[in-house]
């Protein structure tokens, strides 16, 4: 998996310039950006011609379901906000932009899409389907690509460098924070919080655990067609026995690549064309 390991140092670096650990210096370039409307964030990525990245923020929100805008004005405003912000940072403007939809969602959320990033201020130059996006960033040909977002789990899957199929259904990271809410009876929004809390991880996968454990049966669903190796991405999956869970139900061996949130964001932008 020496894809990975490369793939991994990547992404370490661009936390780093999302946490603001690296600042980008000004210089004139030609810039291409990736948006990823998440069920839980909206993601901006900013990459050069030659793929190096330049810029990466986030701001959460609840303008998504189930990869579908809910709130067409609010994922317009955090885009613009990140834009600026984007702009400011690096000292130049963000003039085009790729965006990206779970599979098999239709021409509608295209367009749906399309129109945030225009609204934004952005020129949109297309929209991918996400577990290609990630496909791209990962340099994968023959293999499974599980993309977890906040309302989807969504599967590619590449043979020889062409999709051999693709599938979506409505179970992501919301599903689990439903499940936290029941549990504990409280609210959605706490129960979002209590999700992401380091210090009681083992505690909140123990109550999650069968949501993983559907997400697996999925992509189980698709054998004899699952092709190695499977690679799962996506914020839902940044829980320490997430990939132990999905394998034991898979029955495959499953790799996840560091900070998996930004895999897509990340391959999204390589799909803003380098020669505009």
């Amino acid at each position: 998996m020496n894809r990975l390991e490369k793939a991994n140092k990547k992404l370490s670096e661009f936390n780093k310039i999302v946490m603001g650990e690296e600042n980008v210096k000004p210089e004139d370039r030609k810039l291409r950006a990736g948006v990823d409307l998440g069920t839980s964030s909206i993601v901006l990525s900013v990459l050069d011609q030659n793929d190096n990245m330049i810029y990466g923020a986030f701001e959460y929100d609840n303008a998504v379901q189930d990869g579908i805008v809910v709130n067409f004005m609010e994922s317009v405003n955090i885009l613009r906000r990140l834009k600026e912000k984007a702009e400011k940072q690096i000292g130049q403007e963000l003039t085009t932009a790729t965006g990206a939809i779970p599979p098999n969602t239709g021409q509608k959320s295209t367009k749906v899409v399309s129109n945030v990033i225009e609204e934004a201020g952005f020129e949109c130059t297309g929209v991918v389907d996400e577990p290609t996006a990630a496909a791209k960033f990962l340099q994968i040909k023959n293999g499974t690509v599980v993309d977890i977002g906040g309302g989807t789990t969504g599967i590619t899957i590449f043979k020889d460098g062409k999709i051999k199929k693709v599938v979506d259904e409505a179970t992501g990271g919301f599903h689990m924070t439903l499940v936290l809410g029941g549990s504990y009876k409280i609210p959605n929004d706490e129960a979002e919080k209590l999700k992401r809390d380091k210090a009681k991880e083992k505690e909140v996968f123990g109550t999650i655990k069968p949501v993983v454990e559907k997400m697996a049966s999925i992509v189980k669903k698709l054998e004899p067609e699952v092709e190695d190796p499977v690679i799962v991405v996506g914020g839902a999956t940044n829980f320490e026995d997430f990939v132990k869970t999905f394998e034991k139900e898979l029955r495959h061996k499953v790799y996840k690549p560091a900070y998996p949130q930004f895999v897509t964001p990340l391959g999204i932008a390589m799909f803003d064309p380098k020669d505009k």
